[in-house]
């Protein structure tokens, strides 16, 4: 039974379908939160109650606006969706504020290859400026953002405890305008 006194996040999760996506579904869902998945097949996808899937992506500002539509905080795993393409990578970010800047949510968590930013001579000046791109265009925004490293491959418990950490970061409104790594 859900306490009426514990605030409830309509979250949106653009790149689902992988194991953190699976991890944060069930994280979120366990603390009774709703879920819409934004998702390119349906017909992939089973209903539970507080899971919803929603046909979309991030090609471009209209695409994330529908998206993200409903929500109250939008988690994007931009690793996810363009796995090891920084350029990518900013493309969907640089959709997404814009989607973002035309509704009412403002809390954003994005997930992507900003490793960039704690180590930049390990990178190429191109990956270097697809990251200060993304970075450039969160500071200009009216969001409450949160950068995070992809973690690396981990085991399901593994995946399970930074699902746990999200949730905690949605729920205590920790670390805006911060970019973070997850040591599991």
């Amino acid at each position: 039974m859900k306490n009426a006194e514990t605030p409830v996040f309509k979250l949106v999760l653009f790149g689902p379908e992988s194991s953190l996506g699976n991890a944060l579904m069930a994280e979120l869902l366990s603390r009774q939160h709703e879920v819409t998945a934004v998702v390119d097949d349906l017909n992939r996808h089973t209903a539970r109650p507080g899971l919803h899937f929603k046909i979309g992506g991030l090609d471009d500002a209209d695409q994330a606006e529908q998206g993200a539509a409903g929500g109250s905080a939008v988690i994007a795993l931009l690793s996810a969706l363009a796995p090891g393409d920084l350029p990518g990578q900013a493309r969907l970010s640089e959709a997404l504020v814009a989607g973002l800047e035309r509704t009412t949510i403002r809390r954003l968590l994005l997930v992507g290859d900003f490793a960039v930013l704690d180590e930049p001579a390990k990178y190429s000046e191109v990956e270097r400026e697809c990251v200060d791109h993304v970075v450039d265009g969160l500071q200009r925004s009216a969001l409450h953002w949160t950068l995070i490293n992809t973690p690396q491959a981990l085991p399901d418990e593994g995946w399970a405890r930074v699902a746990a950490g999200m949730a905690d970061m949605l729920e205590l409104d920790l670390h805006r305008g911060e970019h973070l790594n997850f040591v599991v």
